[in-house]
């Protein structure tokens, strides 16, 4: 059995352990987990309806994994995913509205509002690691929290003290008629797209270019690096820039498609700390980033259906992703184990 293989068989046996325990989980709680999984499966494929609300939720998801998975491919470990796609979704929220300009200028300028935002809170981070060595997994989870109440008191002050932007302009907007009628009116939009051409950038970077490279060698071993002649610092700064870059565009499907607008938040919207796990899922990989994603947009769209449909409380919908998230963390073990039997099988 080959690495390649076992690379692909690790998520797989994680996704099932998950399910399975989960519904050990459900049964105990007085459940039925057949009827469980067969109202989250119709919460995601039961109507065309249903297929492009989990395609609109599977959007940022793409883009808050690609940005994970970025930072952790050139050695850093961006749990600062959630604060930049915060501001990303205000900046691209308020550009948006702010101005009147041709949709041939307005979109791309409100996408790129959204990516400088969180290139912006991604640049701190790693001008910290660059400069002092100040580890970017405590300032990255101290900036969620500042993005979160900077952004709330920003919202305040454009909206002349109220608790939402007003709504954007339409030449800035992503929505689609097409895509919603194609889906009997579901809030599907071009934001797909956008996430899909992100992985294509991903990895032209990474695996095209020199400043990729450059990027890697200095995740696998700065002092080698920097041996060679490379720019460390630089290219830790960059690395965190890039990562940003794609986090704050991931706000930027919800501001300008998904709801238009940005409300004041009490708390986090938790799709950047869920990028964590897309991309372990993923194994930090592009492609692997966009099947990571669509498990978990599905499952926390699906889910929505399973109280519904089966009586079972949200909770316990929680639990069965926690699960999933737990063993896909825990797939060291399922490696380990996997050589391990590979090994039995080639001593034979």
């Amino acid at each position: 059995m080959s690495n390649k293989v076992i690379n692909i068989l690790v998520p797989i046996i994680s996704i099932i352990l998950g399910l399975l325990v989960g519904a050990i989980v459900m049964l105990f709680s007085g459940f039925d987990p057949m009827s469980g999984y067969a109202a989250l499966w119709n919460g995601i494929f039961g109507d065309v309806y249903a297929i492009g609300e989990t395609i609109r939720q599977i959007s940022p998801y793409i883009l808050a994994g690609l940005a994970v998975a970025f930072a952790y491919r050139t050695g850093l470990f961006n749990i600062g995913v959630e604060g930049q796609l915060i501001v990303g979704w205000f900046a691209a929220a308020y550009v948006g509205m702010a101005f009147e300009l041709p949709m041939f200028i307005h979109l791309p300028l409100s996408l790129l509002a959204a990516a400088a935002a969180g290139a912006l809170w991604g640049l701190i981070p790693g001008v910290l690691k660059a400069t002092l060595r100040v580890h970017e997994v405590i300032v990255t989870i101290m900036m969620n929290y500042i993005a979160l109440h900077v952004v709330n008191a920003l919202i305040k002050t454009v909206s002349d003290g109220g608790f939402k932007t007003d709504k954007i302009q339409p030449t800035a907007s992503l929505r689609s008629d097409f895509l919603s009628n194609l889906t009997d009116y579901s809030t599907l939009h071009y934001g797909i797209f956008v996430a899909l051409a992100m992985v294509v950038v991903m990895w032209f970077i990474l695996e095209k270019t020199k400043t990729g490279f450059e990027l890697k060698s200095v995740g696998f071993n700065d002092h080698a690096s920097q041996y060679a002649g490379m720019n460390v610092n630089k290219n830790i700064i960059l690395s965190m820039v890039i990562s940003g870059a794609f986090a704050g565009l991931a706000g930027s499907m919800e501001a300008l498609g998904t709801f238009g607008n940005m409300s004041s938040r009490a708390g986090f919207t938790g799709i950047g700390f869920d990028g964590i796990a897309v991309a372990l899922l993923g194994a930090n990989s592009p492609l692997g980033v966009i099947f990571g994603a669509s498990l978990f947009g599905s499952l926390k769209y699906g889910a929505n259906n399973m109280p519904n449909e089966a009586g079972i409380p949200l909770e316990i919908v929680s639990i069965v992703i926690a699960l999933i998230i737990f063993f896909v963390a825990s797939g060291y073990i399922i490696r380990v184990g996997l050589q391990r039997l590979n090994s039995k099988k080639e001593a034979k």
